[in-house]
């Protein structure tokens, strides 16, 4: 069973699908996770405290995530291909990553700062984290590459940013449709078949690792 926490952070993604952030509601989030209004403010302190709490949680997210992919034998380059393929999938479903990721804030999104120097520290230690403000996308990106660990950091840094270019300029639909506006693809087999070329060339030179 979710904590009050996570059910209301998950209320807030659910509000964000529908409405620009400017028109989300505390009363209607603290509504729909199904807690007082005294609990929303207790966890989070205001509703920048919130958005703040809300775009961590999409990065601690999708660097779970990452660990999770990297967690079987390797990682090697088909591994790491496939980190760059679910970074690509996992960006077009969830705004908040993809401009954690690119660094392009659209206007219906919250963009917290860090709280202000010496304001009093949040009571949650969870909040504490968050109120320190969004990692950077070169701060994700390098924290994410991290993940494969010393060996792999830099074959995982050249496929997310090849996965990032695809993210950024998104494949060409078939030839004779239209792109729609906000349609994210996922990669194409070339693109996957690249990434892979280009890491197990890399990675079997007789260190077998990255330079």
């Amino acid at each position: 069973m979710p904590t009050a926490r996570e059910a209301l952070l998950d209320a807030a993604l659910a509000a964000l699908s529908r409405h620009p952030w400017s028109a989300v509601r505390m009363a209607d989030l603290a509504a729909a996770a199904r807690v007082s209004r005294q609990t929303l403010y207790n966890e989070f302190g205001s509703k920048e405290g919130l958005a703040r709490a809300l775009v961590r949680h999409e990065a601690d997210a999708y660097l779970e995530g990452v660990r999770r992919l990297l967690a079987g034998p390797g990682p090697n380059a088909r591994t790491l291909a496939a980190v760059a393929e679910w970074t690509v999938a996992r960006a077009g479903d969830r705004p908040i990553l993809r401009s954690l990721l690119t660094g392009a804030w659209t206007e219906g999104l919250p963009r917290p700062r860090p709280v202000r120097p010496g304001a009093p520290l949040a009571p949650v230690p969870a909040q504490r984290r968050a109120d320190g403000g969004p990692p950077a996308p070169g701060e994700l990106l390098a924290t994410t590459a991290r993940c494969a660990g010393e060996r792999w950091a830099a074959g995982c840094e050249l496929a997310l940013r090849l996965a990032l270019s695809h993210v950024v300029a998104p494949a060409l639909p078939p030839e004779g449709q239209c792109a729609e506006p906000d349609s994210w693809r996922p990669m194409t087999p070339t693109m996957t078949r690249l990434i892979e070329t280009i890491l197990s060339v890399e990675t079997r030179s007789p260190r077998n690792t990255m330079p």
